[in-house]
């Protein structure tokens, strides 16, 4: 058992006082601190100190993958391990964005090499992910049905979104829905520039009015103020908005359109940094290749299914090889740590947590650390009064350790 010293990322929507409230830092912190990594990926690898010496996870799975992530893993990720476990603190939205399947990943990756300065792909690896609201959490995500897209721009009396209207209307609704976002972000300059502002204007209206659609608008007047002019505000109307209870949790697959708002979450990914964004931002946005990536038909699911697990452990089921995400709930008597086989990332959020091993070997947890458990740590017990989060790999590679 490692303890993790984890990595924060001060993006500039990230919240001031979120991770440090959790980790028991003083608050406010110095600046945003936006995602806290755990994991092994190489743009933000977690510290650790193995028999005396500070190191890094890359690097001790990297010396005896199979040790540390067990044979069927090692052999089926090649080495690494599989997932990143963050939590992200957003007090501004984040880009709308859209990640690749691992087939996607492995040809646009392989592709930019041979263009000079092109860096839309962080590395060859798939990124679905999964986020559990610790907070509300306003999100974005999925597209809409065409139907209600066409609803929701008619309903702003924008007669610049005519062209937009007239292609959700025509032809299959996947290649509809696509490109009517093609629409939206290629606009001419100037046009695109006045079609923002007739927008917002409207949303601005609308959001404090009754109506089905009304914390969309609302949603775009607020967006509007961080990001001025920018097209992805008329995108944002594509995709499905709601409000995440705390508690709950939304999968996205690879493929699916989305924007994180406001609020503060356990995600957990696969281990990757492959990013392609379609607005709501300053970075590059490549729309053809945005398109080959994005699917309208990719099914967002809002509160995956709770597997039963003993005692007070449920498991969230989703349909990757990459991850699985356990959530307990401890007690006073000590209970086995869920999942019990295969590499383990366990992060406590609340309350404080105490893991032992059947050698004698402990490890204390207080709210905001984690630690690593390698595939040879096996029948380790967890008690407190915390609330731990379980990454590990997927159900099926599990089943294979166990």
């Amino acid at each position: 058992m490692d303890v993790l010293q984890p990595i924060i990322k001060p993006y500039p929507w990230g919240s001031r006082d979120a991770l440090a409230r959790l980790q028991g830092r003083d608050v406010p912190a110095a600046g945003p601190e936006a995602e806290l990594w755990m994991g092994a990926h190489p743009a933000g690898p977690s510290g650790l100190t193995r028999d005396g010496r500070r190191t890094t996870l890359q690097d001790v799975v990297a010396a005896d993958p199979e040790r540390e992530l067990g044979a069927p893993c090692a052999r089926r990720f090649g080495g690494r391990l599989p997932f990143l476990l963050k939590i992200l603190a957003a007090d501004q939205p984040l880009s709308i964005q859209v990640h690749p399947d691992r087939q996607q990943a492995r040809s646009g990756f392989a592709a930019q090499s041979a263009v000079p300065g092109r860096q839309l792909y962080a590395d060859d690896w798939p990124k679905p992910e999964l986020l559990y609201a610790l907070t509300p959490f306003e999100v974005l995500a999925g597209f809409r049905g065409r139907a209600e897209a066409v609803e929701v721009y008619d309903g702003l009396d924008v007669p610049a979104l005519g062209p937009v209207v007239d292609v959700l209307r025509t032809g299959d609704a996947d290649d509809a829905l696509r490109e009517a976002l093609r629409t939206v972000l290629d606009r001419p300059c100037g046009d695109r520039r006045s079609l923002v502002s007739a927008v917002v204007a409207a949303s601005a209206r609308l959001g404090g009015s009754p109506g089905p659609y009304a914390a969309a608008y609302a949603a775009v007047a607020d967006m509007a103020r961080h990001h001025p002019g920018d097209p992805g505000l008329v995108a944002s109307l594509l995709l499905r908005h709601q409000v995440l209870e705390a508690g709950t949790a939304l999968f996205l697959p690879a493929g699916g359109l989305h924007a994180y708002v406001r609020g503060v979450g356990v995600e957990l990914l696969a281990n990757s940094d492959n990013v392609l964004r379609a607005g709501l931002t300053g970075k590059q946005v490549d729309v053809p290749e945005l398109l080959r990536i994005t699917d309208p038909g990719a099914r967002v699911a809002v509160a995956p299914r709770p597997l039963g697990g003993p005692g007070r452990t449920h498991a969230y089921d989703c349909p990757v090889e990459e991850f699985a995400l356990h959530r307990t709930a401890l007690g006073a008597a000590p209970r086995p740590v869920v999942p019990a086989a295969g590499p383990r990332i366990v992060l406590c959020v609340d309350g404080t947590a105490q893991l032992g091993k059947p050698d004698g070997e402990e490890v204390s947890l207080r709210s905001g650390a984690s630690c690593f458990l390698p595939a040879t740590d096996e029948e380790v017990t967890a008690r407190g009064d915390g609330t731990l989060f379980v990454a590990s790999a997927g159900t099926p590679l599990l089943q294979q350790a166990g």
